[in-house]
């Protein structure tokens, strides 16, 4: 137990991190004071540390701030009992730090962050090229990105399909896509960790998944009655799905070999 202390203590401090990265970047771009993302204010520490709601919107905190809390603890303590193949703890971890700020970001803003994403294609570079070698990580990186520019370009498509139903349907049509510029990136540099062809697993099980949440959400909707006008207008970010794709491939591998055991 006590060699588990320091691994409990860095994953503490990193979900601490990437609380207050998803706070702060996608409001003010930069580091400075944790801000809400709803409302702009500044909150202050106490109520940062404790999870509490911001005092001027009342936007909730808490569930998402300790959920990161433990999972970034849980996950360090589980890299650090089985470091990934070629990676070892630090770099395991600092890897899953930079998912865990994309992936709060992009569920809570649907945004994936330019910064963010460089220190993401640098990390990864370095990862893909300790597992894979650099020319399967390159490889895999050129892939990603141009297998999700195309999916991009057939958004684009059905977003213009949207923009003419909802106004047919007496809606105002948005500015949503159904794949952003960020997803296309992340798939790139999701290609420099996972390497060429795992790529390609790594897009399918992202869209799978993805697939499953939509399913319960268009079955929450349909029981709570509010399924009927909002079908069009809702989109799901698909960013959190690949970067729980590529943290099952990266770090459970056992699950990798149940899914293919050839």
């Amino acid at each position: 137990m006590v060699v588990l202390i320091l691994p409990i203590l860095v994953g503490w401090a990193l979900g601490y991190l990437v609380n207050y990265l998803s706070d702060t970047l996608p409001v003010t771009r930069r580091l400075s004071q944790p801000t809400c993302p709803n409302c702009r204010h500044e909150i202050g520490l106490r109520d940062f540390m404790l999870g509490y709601s911001c005092r001027h919107c009342g936007r909730p905190r808490f569930i998402r701030v300790w959920s990161v809390l433990l999972a970034l603890t849980a996950m360090s303590v589980y890299i650090w009992l089985n470091p990934p193949h070629n990676l070892g703890y630090l770099l395991g971890m600092a890897l899953i730090t930079y998912f865990a700020v994309v992936f709060v970001i992009d569920m809570e803003n649907r945004l994936i962050l330019h910064p963010t994403s460089l220190v993401g294609a640098g990390l990864a570079l370095i990862a893909g090229w300790l597992v894979h070698g650099i020319a399967r990580s390159v490889f895999g990186g050129i892939a990603g990105f141009l297998f999700m520019l195309i999916l991009y370009y057939f958004g684009v498509l059905f977003a213009r399909y949207r923009t003419r139903r909802m106004q047919a349907s007496g809606f105002t049509p948005d500015d949503e896509e159904v794949l952003g510029a960020g997803d296309v990136i992340l798939a790139g540099i999701l290609g420099l960790a996972l390497g060429w062809p795992l790529i390609w697993f790594g897009i399918l099980l992202g869209i799978l998944l993805g697939g499953v949440y939509g399913i319960f959400l268009v079955l929450a909707m349909v029981l709570t009655r509010n399924i009927k006008g909002r079908a069009l207008q809702i989109f799901m970010p698909y960013g959190p799905f690949f970067i729980l794709s590529a943290v099952f491939i990266i770090f459970l591998p056992h699950f990798i070999r149940y899914m293919l055991p050839g």
